[in-house]
């Protein structure tokens, strides 16, 4: 499965090349550019999600593409310089670069901070775009208004009872609830002999999402007091 894009912009085939190849041996795809002018049009063509710049270039250099992409786009930006004068680094990160390398550089860093970077950025990213009415727990995903659940990237079927519970759940993380509270809330009525009955209805839904339902990920019981989902997981 293919990684995210990058954009190399230099004007050294040799440099566009070594790092192309440490991209590619990782899974990302590699769009290449000579100046700032090619980058700029491949950047109109093609979602990318980082950025190695050259600040030296002919027609528009990295520092003037630098601006330009700003005004259209937040994706993390490397900036490459031959040069070692701090003025440079300033000047980059000034303008809106994330990171700053001299040449000549090591491969396996530059990688290690385009890995960063985007860690980084894709996790930004997923937390504006997030749609409001999703509740996201490690790889489970809850949609309120769709009451889809998806686990490690698969829909999960759950009887709309099983999903209430789960929502209510989820909804109070790090919360312990008591069968009768949980009867109470998703079933509407009063809490007489509920135990049983949250109980099974528990270990449906462990057994729908929960890669181990005997060690339970996701809802946890609490001896002698009720179930939670843990936060932050």
């Amino acid at each position: 499965m293919t990684k995210e894009t990058i954009l190399i912009v230099d004007d050294e085939k040799e440099i566009r090349n070594l790092i192309a190849i440490y991209l590619k041996n990782e899974g990302y795809h590699v769009l290449e550019a000579g100046d700032g002018e090619q980058g700029l049009t491949l950047l109109r063509k093609h979602k990318v999600h980082l950025i190695v710049l050259d600040i030296m270039m002919p027609k528009i250099d990295g520092i003037e593409m630098c601006m330009k992409v700003r005004e259209i786009a937040e994706m993390p930006i490397i900036m490459l310089s031959a040069k070692t004068q701090d003025m440079d680094k300033i000047v980059g990160l000034t303008l809106g670069a994330d990171d700053y390398v001299t040449k000549p550089f090591n491969p396996l860093e530059l990688m290690a901070r385009i890995k960063s970077q985007l860690r980084r950025y894709i996790k930004m990213n997923r937390h504006d775009t997030m749609n409001e009415n999703e509740i996201e727990i490690g790889d489970m995903r809850i949609n309120t208004a769709t009451h889809e659940v998806i686990v490690n990237n698969e829909k999960v079927k759950l009887t709309p009872r099983e999903f209430s519970i789960l929502e209510l759940l989820a909804r109070n993380q790090g919360m312990v609830m008591s069968a009768e509270q949980i009867y109470e809330k998703v079933w509407k009525e009063e809490a007489i002999q509920s135990e049983n009955t949250v109980m099974v209805h528990i270990r449906k839904i462990r057994e729908r999402v929960e890669t181990n339902p005997r060690n339970p990920q996701y809802i946890k019981t609490v001896w002698g007091v009720g179930y939670k989902i843990e936060k932050d997981q």
